[in-house]
Order: structure tokens, then C-alpha cells, then sequence
């Protein structure tokens, strides 16, 4: 289908990109050592190569249901330790706001491994 190829597509640009830049930019370092993880440094560059792999996986259309599940992991967690916080302050629109892309992306990776 023609449309999936195009989802395929978009998904493995978000996690390509975002991938690429958690190598790159130093910021991330930090981000990960403040969610009180163990081993901040290690996850971060295995949640890097991840994203990078699994994009290209599903941008060349293969292992998908196995790319999109490690993905969908990595989007649950992301929500749970850097969006979900927000509500405790009781910034509900800040957090729909800031979780967008998390459930844009979640539901994506569902369609795809549903429909792959």
C-alpha cells in the first residue's frame, strides 16, 4: 500500500533524526542524567542507535514488527519519565503540548505493526 510506505517513511525520519542528534548534541548527557536512571551514558547511546537502526529498518521496510516494538518501547518510557512528571505540577495543557510528537509517534509505530 502506498500510504503505509509513506507512514514507513516518516517514522524512520523522526527516529533517524532524533537518534543522530542524541549522539551529537551533548544536551542529551545531561537530559538522561536527570531522570535518575541507572547508567545514563550507556542508555542514552543504546536508545540512540536503537532509534537509528529500527528508522532504517522501517524506512527499508523490513523487520518492521520487530523495529516498531523496540520503538514503542522507547516512546512508552520517554512518556513515562519525561512527560507524564508535567502532570504532577498540574500542567495539563503543557503536557499535551509537549507529548504530542510521543503520541503522534506511538500511534504511527501501532498502525504499522498492525497493518505490517
Amino acid at each position: 500500500m502506498q500510504m503505509t510506505r509513506w507512514v514507513c517513511y516518516a517514522i524512520g525520519y523522526v527516529f533517524i533524526t532524533s537518534g543522530v542528534i542524541k549522539l551529537i548534541n551533548g544536551d542529551f548527557k545531561i537530559i538522561f542524567a536527570n531522570l535518575g536512571i541507572p547508567y545514563p551514558e550507556l542508555l542514552l547511546f543504546l536508545v540512540a542507535i536503537a532509534e537509528i537502526v529500527c528508522g532504517t529498518l522501517i524506512c527499508a521496510r523490513m523487520y518492521i514488527r520487530k523495529a516498531t516494538s523496540i520503538l514503542i518501547v522507547i516512546m512508552l518510557a520517554a512518556v513515562l519519565l519525561t512527560k507524564l512528571p508535567l502532570l504532577s505540577s498540574g500542567a495539563f495543557l503543557h503536557f499535551l503540548f509537549e507529548a504530542r510528537l510521543d503520541f503522534v509517534m506511538l500511534l504511527l509505530l501501532l498502525a504499522v505493526y498492525k497493518y505490517n
